[in-house]
């Protein structure tokens, strides 16, 4: 379970008072402020809050995609910043809101994910449409010609040809219909059972928390306000900051 410096030896990745600001005219803007927290191997994470509450930031740091401006990210004990990026982001894979797949086909976008002289024959990387619940035969498909819902899965498909860890998804179902976005729920959770990924996930729908389970963040305002088991926080949750959000008084 989370805590706000719940350090463990189980821990694969750390955030120790993590901090992330910007430049403004007037000075500087706290987007993310002394954020201590873990995450542990094979379990899901939702970070939910208010808008602005700075989450799509805070999951770009984690591979990266910004940079810290204070305190720590511990990835196996060692200094995110010691890992090469080209190899962290392998470890650590993100997709994101909007599937972006580059022109080509489905297989030209597959083999962008493995790593360089590796095997790119279509039949070795076909398995990963398997995975995502995809036919085989979309390997030589035009990616402009696919619903949003395959897209979002070919993204994630590409994610995993890297082999990673850790995948981080930013708000992964929001532009898909109901039906759509309960399929990816169930491949995310299948995907953490069968592969022992650890994700990481934003999420502004409190019933797709729940309906993954595992540990939440709350934040607000760039601070963790609390973390733990998902259905705990939700239905008993143990400040009034976090009460007002999840009873929609937040937004």
């Amino acid at each position: 379970m989370l805590g706000e410096l719940n350090i463990s030896n189980s821990a694969i990745l750390k955030l120790i008072n993590l901090s992330k600001s910007v430049s403004v005219n007037s000075g500087s803007c706290v987007i993310i402020d002394s954020v201590s927290c873990e995450f542990n191997k094979n379990e899901i994470y939702s970070i939910v809050g208010p808008s602005g509450a700075g989450k799509t930031t805070l999951l770009r740091l984690l591979n990266r995609l910004d940079e810290k401006t204070g305190g720590e990210i511990i990835y196996h004990d060692s200094p995110l910043e010691s890992y090469p990026v080209t190899e962290l982001r392998r470890r650590i894979a993100k997709t994101f809101q909007i599937p972006y797949l580059f022109p080509g086909t489905v297989m030209d976008n597959l083999a962008y994910g493995l790593p360089e002289g590796q095997d790119s024959h279509s039949k070795s990387l076909a398995r990963f449409l398997d995975m995502v619940g995809l036919n085989s035969k979309l390997i030589y498909a035009d990616p402009e010609k696919l619903s949003v819902g395959q897209k979002q899965r070919v993204a994630l498909a590409r994610s995993l040809v890297m082999e990673p860890e850790i995948l981080l998804l930013d708000e992964p179902t929001s532009a898909l219909d109901p039906g759509a976005a309960r399929t990816i729920e169930e491949l995310l959770l299948r995907l953490n059972r069968e592969l022992g990924l650890t994700l990481i996930i934003v999420t502004h729908n409190f019933d797709q928390a729940l309906r993954l389970g595992g540990n939440s963040l709350i934040l607000a305002d760039g601070r963790l306000i609390e973390s733990g088991e998902t259905e705990t926080i939700f239905k008993n949750p143990g400040n009034e900051i976090s009460k007002k959000f999840i009873n929609g008084e937040l937004r």
